[in-house]
């Protein structure tokens, strides 16, 4: 463990920030990724990088390959970009894209050479349970669906390395961003809350601890599988919106 790697993208706070500090207790060599540097000392290495920048991005993958071997993945990453359908800018479209699953696919394109030679890793992709369908959310929930897609795709590919790939879909969690726009004794969020039978909105522990899990070798036989981590919202009964 000493010579490998796990890294995080979207690591500043929020989920990714959780699973940091989760698996840095743990005992892994933590690298984190994001557009800017956290507000706190983080459990590991970080480098700033804009992951919607493409060119930035696969430079900096090109190098990580090269110095720092990857064998544990986490594509936390995400941007919303919330508009109508009627309302869809090219920028917005282009800039959700690349984000949530360009950026994924080339973290995984780089840093699968490592886990194949090894024979070991984890990809572990943080979707969202909007992909069930939400107003607002094409661009988003589009993107979103179709990281967990290739999530099996890779499954398929990298089985025979013994790699395995899955996907985390929560629900809400109460990040600061989930804060700043549902505020506590708000409408919104109380409508939110209503919809999830557990009566609470998840927290970011919540969701590192199942990727902690996921990356645990207990769960060496569990692969291409999509976790709903959403105290039971998508449950039919339970409606979303």
């Amino acid at each position: 463990m000493n010579d490998q790697f796990t890294l995080v993208t979207g690591a500043s706070k929020g989920i990714g920030r959780a699973c940091a500090e989760r698996l840095a207790r743990a005992g892994f060599n933590v690298i984190g990724l994001a557009r800017k540097l956290p507000s706190e000392e983080f459990p590991g290495e970080f480098y700033e990088v804009d992951v919607a920048d493409r060119e930035a991005l696969t430079g900096f993958l090109k190098w990580l390959s090269k110095e720092k071997p990857v064998v544990n993945l986490i594509n936390n990453v995400g941007l919303a970009g919330p508009e109508l359908l009627q309302d869809i800018t090219s920028e917005t479209l282009d800039r959700v894209i690349e984000t949530n699953l360009v950026s994924a696919i080339l973290c995984a394109k780089y840093c699968s050479g490592a886990m194949k030679k090894f024979r070991q890793g984890r990809i572990i992709n943080i979707s969202t349970e909007l992909i069930l369908g939400a107003p607002t959310r094409t661009a988003y929930g589009g993107a979103k669906a179709a990281l967990a897609s290739v999530s099996r795709t890779w499954a398929l590919e990298l089985a025979e390395f013994g790699v395995t790939v899955n996907t985390i879909a929560p629900g809400p969690v109460d990040t600061e961003f989930f804060l700043q726009n549902n505020p506590v004794g708000s409408d919104i969020r109380q409508q939110k809350l209503n919809r999830i039978p557990l009566g609470r909105f998840a927290t970011p522990a919540d969701i590192a601890n199942v990727a902690s899990f996921l990356i645990s070798p207990e769960a060496h036989y569990i692969t291409g599988q999509i976790f709903h981590i959403d105290g039971g919202s998508s449950i039919a009964s339970a409606p979303l919106f």
